[in-house]
């Protein structure tokens, strides 16, 4: 964590809209007052175009070291289950060690994205062949740990998995790193929040992996165990809507709204495969939807309904995912790009005449992940000092004013647009670069020499 410092921005996008010379002062890595209007004081580190850090609310880091090598099609075509089987068989060759030096890296090609906090939606917990370790948390603290090196904020969402399918099928051999009972997971609580503690501004949540993987007497028995954010993978595959038909007679979010007290707590990763009594049930109750369009694109997951869901009011953030690509402009240009295509037309998101698409998708996105992560969004006193400095100077954003630099950021920008990145007021991207990317490629390489090598 830096120590207590001042930033002046010439232009600043506040909860109230864009400010001009906005001086914000920082301590213990938090912001203590923000000041439009101001003239810059001595020592104070000034900026250009700043924007708050965007949450990625859902991530499996590990998966960055496997991205790219599933895009080869089988004999019988290929799906969601195709690729996690192979997914299944990667998890095999991974140790404490590689999966720490493969979250880093994912981590600092976030930061180097604009996301300043992650959602890790933690399902690798037990050594091969299901064998506890000696401390139930070391994946998890490695998870941490990777955070720290990184300079990333973490909501640390360790997952519940205990069966293979609806009505609590027995597990595969395959799934036997995941698998825990209820009284292990609560010990894998205590030592997830043991683990986060050096961090400074961790939080801890949980995430029953889907109505899959937990049944219902399960669930009501894992809600108490912690005060933090609920996540959970549902209606992400038209197999897994038909499967829970079978088991139930209802949707999977219709059964959950029925049976779970879902609120503004949950986050309901995915929710692609759902009908409009379901949306507006997803609404009333003030959960968020988290949209992860990159990798529903890259599995063929289909699009979730989010002309509706928008226009009805509906509380939304993105995430990396399996993290084949890192990129957050590039997942609210696809979650927009998307609905274009099946509208045919554009601009189809942004809710009033004359709105800027760009701003919409990216404030959208900014409260809505912060909510789905626990915490405080935005340039304002109280929340954590991520602050992301856009390049003026880029071909996509010169001679650019306002709003429009967020549009051409999102949807006219490759790599480079993001200039630095300030993580609880410490600078962590330096020219586009995160500052130890060489150290942490190093180590990722050394990992996936061992894994996949071997």
């Amino acid at each position: 964590m830096a120590p207590a410092a001042c930033f002046w921005i010439d232009h600043a996008l506040l909860d109230e809209g864009w400010a001009r010379a906005v001086r914000v002062c920082t301590q213990g890595g938090r912001i203590a007052s923000v000041q439009a209007g101001s003239a810059a004081q001595p020592g104070d580190v000034r900026l250009g175009v700043a924007v708050p850090g965007l949450g990625n609310l859902h991530s499996h880091a590990f998966q960055r070291g496997m991205a790219g090598l599933t895009e080869v099609g089988g004999a019988a075509g290929d799906s969601f289950w195709s690729w996690r089987e192979l997914m299944y068989r990667f998890v095999q060759r991974l140790d404490p060690d590689s999966l720490q030096a493969i979250a880093e890296q994912a981590y600092v090609e976030m930061l180097e994205a604009g996301f300043t906090r992650v959602g890790e939606f933690h399902y690798l917990h037990h050594g091969p062949e299901g064998r506890p370790y000696a401390n139930p948390g070391e994946m998890a603290t490695r998870i941490a740990a990777a955070a720290q090196a990184s300079g990333i904020g973490l909501t640390l969402l360790p997952v519940f998995y205990a069966h293979a399918d609806f009505g609590g099928a027995p597990p595969s051999p395959a799934q036997a790193r995941l698998i825990h009972t209820v009284d292990g997971f609560a010990r894998l609580l205590e030592a997830s929040a043991t683990a986060i503690a050096p961090l400074g501004d961790g939080v801890l949540g949980l995430a029953p992996h889907s109505l899959r993987a937990v049944t219902p007497e399960e669930l009501t028995a894992l809600l108490p165990l912690t005060r933090g954010p609920v996540h959970l993978h549902i209606a992400e595959q038209t197999r897994e809507v038909e499967a829970c038909l079978a088991w139930s007679g209802q949707r999977p979010v219709r059964w959950l709204l029925d049976h779970a007290p879902v609120d503004a707590r949950w986050c309901l990763v995915h929710a692609t495969h759902v009908e409009a009594d379901e949306v507006q049930g997803m609404v009333e109750a003030g959960a968020v939807v988290g949209l992860c369009p990159i990798t529903e694109a890259n599995l063929g997951d289909g699009l979730f309904p989010m002309r509706d869901f928008a226009k009805a009011g509906g509380r939304f953030g993105v995430g990396s995912d399996s993290n084949v690509l890192i990129d957050a402009a590039e997942e609210l240009r696809l979650l927009e790009y998307g609905q274009r295509l099946v509208a045919r037309g554009r601009n189809v998101l942004a809710q009033g005449q004359g709105v800027s698409s760009g701003r919409w998708l990216f404030e959208q996105a900014l409260h809505g992940a912060a909510q789905a992560l626990g915490v405080e969004a935005g340039l304002r006193v109280g929340a954590a000092a991520d602050l992301v400095e856009l390049d003026s100077d880029h071909p996509a954003l010169r001679a650019r004013q306002g709003d429009a630099w967020l549009d051409s950021w999102l949807f006219a920008a490759r790599r480079g647009a993001v200039r630095q990145v300030w993580r609880q007021g410490r600078l962590v991207v330096r020219d586009g670069r995160h500052v130890e990317a060489a150290a942490v490629a190093d180590r990722y390489a050394a990992a996936l020499d061992r894994v996949l090598r071997a």
